[in-house]
Parts: structure tokens; C-alpha cells; sequence
């Protein structure tokens, strides 16, 4: 059964920086992943993505902020989160596809796996 276990939220102030994690198991990490956010009352949202080779996409909002990046040896993803903004607080959630590359980018509907999530709140 694959599980995915994000790790690494918290409370900073704006300008700060965090690091998210998600563990998977029963799955390879070498496939597309990414990172989604859900702010309070508003929709999913697609932060970054990351396929077999590498090639990454990120929203515009958090573009030259976050990276996502992948741990091969540890089955893990990665999101270094810099310069934080008061909206970049919401629920993060790792998600993964079953393919190799992120065909539909960072829309939600194309992930068939997802984890719980990690709550990230920034003030201002």
C-alpha cells in the first residue's frame, strides 16, 4: 500500500524559511511528484512538481522561492521553502504520480497518491 508522510511544517515569521519532507513507502519516488498547498477557503493549488529526470515546474507565486527537489537513496521529496509570505500559509501536501514524466503539471486531478499534509503557518 503506498503512503506518502509530509513532514517539516511550522510556524515561522514572514521572511523565514522551512523545509517540507515526504516519506514514501511502496512507491518510487522517481516517478512524477509534487507539492500541492490548501489555503483556508480556498482551492487546491499546485505549488512544484518534479519528474524522472528531474525537470522541475513551479507555480508562478512561489517561482525563485521554493524547490523541490528528491532524495533517490532515501525515497524521499523535498521542498525548501525561502523568503515566506503571510499567503504562502496553508496545508502542504505531497502528492505522486504513477508515470514518469508530470504530464498535467501541478493540476491535481492527474495524482493518483496523496499524504495527509503539513501545516505551514507564516506572520507577518
Amino acid at each position: 500500500q503506498v503512503q506518502l508522510v509530509e513532514s517539516g511544517g511550522g510556524s515561522v515569521q514572514a521572511g523565514g524559511s522551512l523545509r517540507l519532507s515526504c516519506a514514501a513507502s511502496e512507491f518510487n519516488i522517481g516517478n512524477c511528484m509534487a507539492w500541492f498547498r490548501q489555503r483556508p477557503g480556498k482551492v487546491r493549488e499546485g505549488v512544484a512538481c518534479i519528474d524522472y529526470y528531474g525537470t522541475t515546474k513551479y507555480a508562478d507565486s512561489v517561482k525563485g522561492r521554493f524547490t523541490i527537489s528528491k532524495d533517490n537513496a532515501k525515497n524521499t521529496l523535498s521542498l525548501q521553502m525561502n523568503s515566506l509570505k503571510a499567503e504562502d500559509t496553508a496545508m502542504y501536501y505531497c502528492a505522486a504520480d504513477s508515470r514518469a514524466y508530470c504530464y498535467s503539471g501541478i493540476l491535481p486531478s492527474a495524482y493518483k497518491y496523496w499524504g495527509q499534509g503539513t501545516q505551514v503557518t507564516i506572520s507577518s
